[in-house]
């Protein structure tokens, strides 16, 4: 799959037309990411921010609410900010919104500007939100200028509306206009991954199953649902970070040399890996032995979730890559809430030595392991063995750590600067392609088919702990046999 040639467009114009303007997104994330921007002098000098929301307010309100989380801002970039309250689900009222544009630009004819539209919205508004763009014929730009749409996730709900809302944005948009975001791949950290596998010349011969013996993903939370407990009952641990943020990780640990840096080619190879996955079992007794289900105590009693909900609020993943990289190596994915610490790492583990030479003069050392830490701590760590001082030959593992805030006085930028800056560029090599997250959604599919059932086990796990019991089980297969629980 290849991307339509380049145009040559120009890059001192940009106006980002945020729909959902007034909700937290826009003021936590995306207004600190633009503003970070700003005063890195990166944005384009012509940029402009239109929000764009059912909430009646003025520019003079959503300046003020939308820049609260902001220190003292500058004037320059406050008076950048403009507000258009506008009845999204309304088809008819998007004249309203071009001609608001219009007035922006003091120009009738929009095609001199490049316009990003970002949906910070529930799904069920995309496409709404694009037939009122095609109405006003706001989706289509110039020779010179750019129309992006830029969606947040879910990206559907299972295979089947994934597809339909692929379909929907695709009648109006093309696919390389379409910009699916997912934060974790802005990650300064993920995006490391790249450089460490395929920037060093030591790693390359030894990723594969001849040297690595399993990969752990986790992604664990200290928090319970909080407010989010309308979303997040509707969706669960599995679509809310396993087939999005977890497995696009797995998809950069796990893929193929590119050819370069060009987003399909980057993209390609991480849709391979999910082309590569074993399907799941599709009765729930066989998926049971690979897919561990758990809900934390007290959930039932949050905000806006179901008195008798079987929402799982965590899960423990065995998958497999059968290619010829990966053939017979697990990958354990992990994510939950309420668990002791909040981390997100990943885990190489590799084989024993062929002969386990200092086995019999003192306690073993296992295996060396690469933990590549994506937050916090963000660093590279080495896990490997030495020798204790003295007599004999008792070996002991020691870590070589890497922390990223050694390598600048600076703090990690937020991904959401990475990921706005690159859909402004037209860089998509960071975002989610459709056949990719349908791909996710068709691997995952036994497990949603089986989980609305209710049939399928929920462990109750107490807060503070681990998870269900039965997740050590799951990996208990491999050497060492069990999970990385430590920061």
């Amino acid at each position: 799959m290849s991307d339509s040639p380049k145009k040559k467009e120009s890059t001192d114009t940009c106006t980002l037309i945020i729909f959902g303007a007034s909700g937290d997104l826009t003021q936590r994330k995306l207004i600190p990411a633009l503003y970070a921007l700003y005063t890195q002098k990166r944005l384009p000098k012509a940029f402009q921010i239109l929000g764009v929301s059912r909430t009646k307010l003025s520019d003079a309100a959503f300046q003020k609410h939308a820049t609260e989380m902001l220190e003292a801002p500058e004037k320059d970039f406050v008076g950048r900010l403009h507000y258009q309250t506008l009845p999204t689900t309304d088809s008819s009222a998007y004249r309203e919104l071009k001609d608001r544009l219009q007035k922006l630009h003091n120009a009738s004819d929009l095609q001199d500007q490049n316009l990003m539209f970002y949906l910070s919205v529930p799904p069920s508004l995309y496409h709404t939100i694009v037939e009122g763009l095609h109405s006003q014929k706001l989706h289509q730009g110039s020779d010179k200028t750019y129309r992006r749409l830029v969606v947040e996730k879910p990206f559907g709900y299972d295979i089947a509306s994934a597809q339909k809302l692929n379909t929907q944005l695709k009648n109006v948009f093309a696919e390389n206009e379409i910009y699916r975001i997912d934060h974790y791949l802005g990650k300064e950290t993920v995006q490391n991954m790249l450089v460490l596998r395929f920037g060093n010349g030591i790693f390359e011969p030894i990723w594969n199953h001849h040297y690595i013996s399993h990969v752990e993903i986790t992604a664990a939370e200290s928090v319970g649902v909080e407010a989010r407990g309308g979303y997040y009952d509707g969706a669960g641990a599995l679509r809310d970070m396993v087939q999005n943020h977890l497995m696009q990780v797995m998809g950069m640990i796990a893929m193929e040399p590119p050819t370069s840096l060009e987003g399909n080619a980057l993209r390609n190879e991480s849709l391979k890996v999910f082309q590569s996955l074993r399907p799941l079992p599709s009765t729930a007794a066989a998926l049971s032995k690979v897919i561990i289900r758990g809900q934390y105590e007290g959930y039932r009693e949050a905000e806006n979730v179901d008195k008798h909900s079987h929402t799982e609020t965590y899960i423990a993943l065995k998958a497999h890559i059968d290619n010829w990289r990966w053939a017979g190596t697990p990958f354990f994915i992990r994510t939950g809430k309420n668990l002791p610490h909040r981390f997100t790492e990943v885990i190489v583990h590799f084989k024993p030595t062929p002969h386990r030479l200092f086995q019999k003069i003192c306690s073993p050392f296992d295996n060396n392991s690469l933990v590549l830490r994506i937050q916090p701590n963000e660093g590279v760590l080495l896990n490997i063995g030495m020798k204790v001082p003295g007599d004999g030959f008792c070996v002991q593992p020691v870590d070589m750590d890497f922390h990223y805030k050694d390598l600048s006085d600076d703090p990690l930028p937020e991904a959401y600067e990475r990921l706005l800056l690159d859909a402004m560029k037209g860089d998509n090599s960071l975002y989610i392609r459709d056949d990719a997250s349908e791909a996710c959604w068709e691997y995952l599919a036994p497990a949603l088919k089986a989980f609305a059932q209710d049939d399928f086990p929920l462990a109750i796990y107490e807060k503070e702990t681990w998870g269900p019991e039965a997740a050590n089980t799951l990996i208990a297969s491999v050497a060492e046999g069990k999970w990385r629980n430590t920061l």
